[in-house]
């Protein structure tokens, strides 16, 4: 069982020691550091937080347990009840809150749940808030309301519907194309929040939806990361169903992929790809995503005149780097798509629409469009993380042998080759060490991956 404290916020597993997993008493501790953090930034009379979950089946009591925590430091709470991230991202400055906070572990199982943490914009916490919220959770110098300035909680159910219009509202989402398209597709939404929000944004666009796993009671019906493997049964709805496309998202609808009419992943990379190809034809300008994200990125950024970089990973320094160099569109390679026109957060919902927008306008197959990109292939490994193991010490001597390459160290180890690279780094979710690699074949990716974790275990073994 574990417990993580990371710029990804705090994230465990539910039931076993304090200290350990993510228990009632640790939700507490951390929604109380939280609060008392947020005091401490604006001096005001009164304070409000958005708050708002996916559907894990440990939700509601996680939920419970940090909503009146806050009201017990004096902090009003809009409880949002079953949402998705971006939702909870564009109800913050909405509301004029102070902050809000996310329960959900992302694409983690289900026996994960986690307190992602925001600021007044409605925006990921940086590194050094996040290590004073950690000093606080650890300390003793909390101080909690009295009984007549307990905070109140206002539920309040109509945010997913003004997140739907705020993503028609924007320019760029061509309704008209979309709709007279006549797109017939499948949604997975893993049975949690991405089968109320995605349906409903498509009802919205005229498109004919068929439901997959939409029921949002947190029994994920297969491993919840959008990931090839885990969907064969999308992959089979599409084809039965004759339909142009399938959509994934994740538990809590800030990742985003998609399947084309032939039941093939398009692949997660390439949601941002697509999307951005799609803005940059509309506003030319740059673009930003993580270096563990597909060089095709770059490939259609240059086409289209624009400048591409990486980030560390992780959405606040892709947010952070997107903000320096004014990119018109951003993301992750995990089917994350940060749209500055709409907000600073990644949003599948966005994803979805300008997607859609982008394939009616080109009027082609979804197996059509991936063939007009740029083709890399990835592997994506991992390496679960033993006592024994030094991460740091092996990612230093990776650095060394690899010396003679292209080496970026701003997270973990890149090893940047003539026509393929390499990603080692400490994952901020899960007791892993990601291994990603890149190249112009998936054989040649895969071997890539094979060959670097086999010298990282020579290494430890060492």
């Amino acid at each position: 069982m574990t417990l993580i404290k990371s710029i990804s916020g705090i994230r465990g597993t539910i039931g076993g020691a304090v200290g350990d997993n993510l228990t009632p008493i640790d939700a507490v501790k951390f929604a109380s550091a939280y609060g008392t953090w947020l005091k401490a930034q604006y001096k005001k009379d009164i304070y409000r937080v958005v708050v708002g979950r996916d559907a894990r089946i440990s939700g509601e009591m996680i939920q419970n347990l940090v909503m009146n925590t806050l009201v017990g430091l004096g902090i009003h709470v809009i409880d949002l009840g079953l949402s998705t991230t971006p939702t909870v991202e564009i109800a913050v400055p909405m509301e004029h809150a102070d902050g809000g906070i996310i329960l959900t572990a992302s694409h983690n199982p289900k026996e994960w749940n986690a307190l992602k943490l925001l600021n007044n914009k409605g925006e990921f916490l940086n590194g050094e808030e996040g290590a004073k919220i950690l000093a606080l959770a650890e300390g003793d110098t909390m101080s909690f309301a009295d009984v007549d300035s307990l905070g109140k909680i206002t539920k309040n159910d109509a945010y997913i519907d003004m997140h739907i219009d705020q993503v028609l509202n924007l320019e760029l989402v061509n309704r008209d194309a979309i709709e007279n398209a006549n797109f017939k597709v499948v949604v997975d939404g893993v049975n949690s929040t991405g089968g109320i929000a995605i349906p409903l944004l498509l009802e919205r666009l005229g498109v004919h939806t068929v439901k997959l796993y939409c029921d949002p009671t947190g029994h994920f019906p297969h491993n919840p990361e959008p990931l090839k493997e885990h969907l064969t049964d999308l992959s089979e709805a599409v084809v039965k169903e004759r339909a142009d496309l399938g959509i994934v998202v994740d538990p809590d609808v800030d990742r985003l992929a998609f399947m084309d009419e032939k039941g093939q992943m398009f692949g997660e990379e390439y949601t941002l790809v697509a999307c951005a190809d799609y803005v940059l034809s509309k506003t030319p300008g740059n673009t930003v995503s993580n270096m563990s994200s597909t060089r095709a990125l770059r490939d259609v950024t240059e086409k289209h005149g624009g400048t591409y970089e990486a980030s560390a990973v992780g959405e606040v320094n892709v947010v952070d780097l997107m903000k320096k160099n004014k990119a018109v569109i951003g993301g992750e390679g995990n089917g994350g798509i940060i749209y500055p026109e709409s907000h600073y957060g990644r949003d599948a919902l966005v994803g979805v629409a300008l997607f859609l927008s982008l394939l009616a306008e080109k009027r082609m197959s979804v197996s059509d469009l991936r063939a007009s990109y740029p083709s890399y292939f990835m592997s994506k490994k991992k390496i679960a993380l033993t006592p024994e193991l030094d991460v740091d010490a092996i990612l230093k001597a990776m650095e060394a042998k690899y010396s003679h390459e292209r080496v970026t160290t701003i997270d973990g180890v890149k090893i940047d080759f003539n026509t393929s690279w390499v990603h080692l780094r400490k994952s901020n979710t899960e007791p892993i060490i990601r291994v990603y690699t890149e190249a112009p074949s998936q054989e040649e990716a895969d071997a890539l991956a094979n060959k670097v974790m086999a010298e990282i275990e020579a290494v430890a073994n060492n």
